[in-house]
């Protein structure tokens, strides 16, 4: 009898062994760390790639009308700007503004990468000299009153022409880094809104500042003040920058270049 009992234990002992270790198989290419050593089965770019897809996905960015491409791009420089430190690494605040699409939309995404929220989406303008209702021509030129795509931090919070203002520093050299000299920042303006675009089609137009309505203006600057990202993206093939390295942005994800903190991605992918 009790050798009987010992063989039942052996069996049912190795029946345990090999599903713990089938189920611990299966698990293992699940697994996404934040370490200095992501699992062999995901590559860098595989990992941002998900981190990407989680947030685009828990904020609904999709149902708001935010194109994939557009945010993977805006994702790669905000992890870039903090790789180079142009922002404090508990900033989670990042912006999308996308002037590829028609000003009588809502263009304008504030996401909290550490919540994985979406803050608000809402109406914004462009300049006049970038084209009536869907921009069509960027510049950083002064007098342009163009609209100036790439990267931008966001800095203090001024009384101007406009009422409150955001002041905002453009990062890439040949496309926005004239902003401060042409005093491209972020404030309100009366031609933003539903009853503009239902009087002449469009919204009204700035002088190249990103202009959002004075009903929103409060959240806005509160939310964005300080050290944030703002993107704005278009339509323009020749737009670059040093800020969109997928393989950097990827390997700060894993942890593999320094600093390695990133507000939302410790709590797992």
């Amino acid at each position: 009898m009790k050798k009987h009992c010992g063989g039942l234990l052996c069996v049912l002992l190795i029946i345990s062994l090999t599903i713990i270790s089938w189920k611990a198989e299966k698990t293992k290419k699940l697994v996404f760390k934040t370490t200095k050593n992501p699992t062999s089965t995901v590559s860098a770019k595989e990992f941002l790639d998900t981190y990407v897809d989680n947030v685009y996905e828990a904020a609904h960015l999709q149902e708001s009308g935010l194109a994939l491409n557009v945010f993977e791009k805006a994702v790669t420089g905000f992890l870039n700007l903090k790789i180079a430190d142009k922002l404090p690494q508990s900033s989670s605040i990042l912006t999308v503004i996308d002037f590829a699409k028609s000003s009588c939309q809502k263009r304008m995404w504030i996401i909290n990468m550490a919540t994985r929220e979406l803050v608000l989406n809402t109406l914004v303008a462009h300049g006049s000299g970038s084209g009536d209702d869907i921009p069509t021509y960027f510049s950083d030129d002064n007098d342009s009153h163009a609209s100036s795509l790439g990267f931008y931090i966001t800095d203090d919070v001024y009384m101007g022409k406009h009422g409150q203002s955001l002041r905002l520093d453009g990062m890439d050299e040949g496309f926005n880094a004239s902003a401060r000299m042409r005093s491209i920042v972020l404030h309100a303006a009366k031609y933003v809104s539903q009853r503009t675009i239902d009087k002449q089609g469009r919204l009204g137009h700035s002088f190249g500042c990103p202009a959002v309505s004075p009903r929103v203006l409060g959240k806005v600057i509160e939310t964005l003040k300080n050290k944030t990202v703002l993107f704005i993206s278009g339509n323009d093939d020749l737009y670059s920058s040093r800020y969109l390295d997928e393989d950097l942005a990827a390997n700060f994800l894993t942890g593999n270049t320094t600093p390695s903190a990133i507000p939302g991605v410790t709590a797992g992918l």
